[in-house]
């Protein structure tokens, strides 16, 4: 039998790419800080409404949202934001390629963090299949790329693969803050309504704290990103539908597990390019998509 939260983060994984794929649109004609808000912003009442539907149909009450629990949403929601823009610098740099691959190693983050600091014990086939996705995500990262080995040393001391180790960190932070947060709510409380209850107040706080950053330091930019409503809103409603997934994976099992087998998605970004764009896979990528699969099913086994 299917583990559930198998089906819900690869559901989760595709509604990342379509996310990814529509706030790249908006990249042209918002700032790096209004195309990330925007991601809260508009799945908020997406949020909301997902929320009211849950509260409706298992007729249950909303549980007493702790001071815990409060801090724990706000936590993880700064260290998204946070991650975002570490992510966005690691653009900036000149060798953004190693930047955003490295920010790929946060489920290898979370095998660290929760094996060797929070004490979680993740099955030893579970561990190698995260390694392995990571290391076919870096080799797809890289492919077609020409870099010896002294040249990605030395692009690895550069600021681009620190910002996106930081990101990497802060996303890894993130998924475990929330857990924490699900897992404070009541024992009684349905396990959708913990996800989308987490997540609500996550992005209600989120857009608060960086609607009010932006609404001082870049107004004009606050206000653009609400007269693209059309393209945003979109993007809204794709990042609420993989969020409210993610959370109930983050809700159903340890977050290592499902972060690592969520890098299926390159699978799926790839897989879109070759279909729809009708490109050719490469000997360096079709091996790194080989890790990448022989990854996410140790994962699942």
């Amino acid at each position: 039998m299917i583990a559930p939260w198998i089906p819900i983060t690869l559901a989760a994984a595709v509604f990342q790419v379509l996310r990814t794929a529509l706030q790249a649109k908006l990249r042209g004609t918002l700032s790096a800080g209004a195309a990330g808000f925007v991601r809260y912003s508009y799945a908020l009442p997406v949020d909301a409404l997902m929320l009211g539907g849950a509260l409706a149909l298992l007729h249950a009450p909303i549980p007493t949202l702790s001071p815990a629990f409060l801090a724990l949403c706000l936590g993880g929601g700064i260290f998204q934001i946070f991650g975002t823009v570490l992510l966005i610098l690691a653009f900036g740099y000149r060798n953004f390629v190693v930047g955003t691959a490295y920010a790929k190693t946060e489920a290898a983050q979370l095998v660290i963090v929760s094996v060797l600091f929070l004490g979680v014990r993740l099955p030893p086939l579970a561990i190698a299949g995260i390694v392995i996705a990571v290391c076919g995500v870096l080799f797809l990262s890289f492919a077609g790329q020409r870099l010896a080995w002294r040249d990605l040393a030395r692009a690895s001391a550069q600021p681009a693969a620190l910002c996106g180790l930081a990101a990497g960190f802060c996303f890894a932070c993130t998924a475990l803050l929330v857990r924490r947060a699900t897992l404070s709510l009541p024992a009684s409380t349905p396990l959708m309504l913990k996800a989308l209850l987490t997540l609500c107040v996550t992005n209600a706080l989120q857009t608060l704290v960086q609607g009010g950053y932006m609404a001082i330091r870049t107004p004009a930019e606050l206000l653009r990103s609400f007269a693209l409503w059309r393209p945003a809103s979109l993007v809204g409603l794709s990042s609420a539908l993989g969020s409210a997934c993610w959370f109930a994976g983050f809700a159903l099992t340890q977050v290592a597990l499902v972060r690592g087998f969520g890098q299926v998605e390159i699978i799926f970004t790839i897989a879109a390019g070759h279909f729809f764009l009708k490109e050719r896979f490469s000997a360096a990528e079709t091996a790194g998509l080989l890790l990448v699969t022989a990854g996410v099913i140790l994962i699942a086994v």
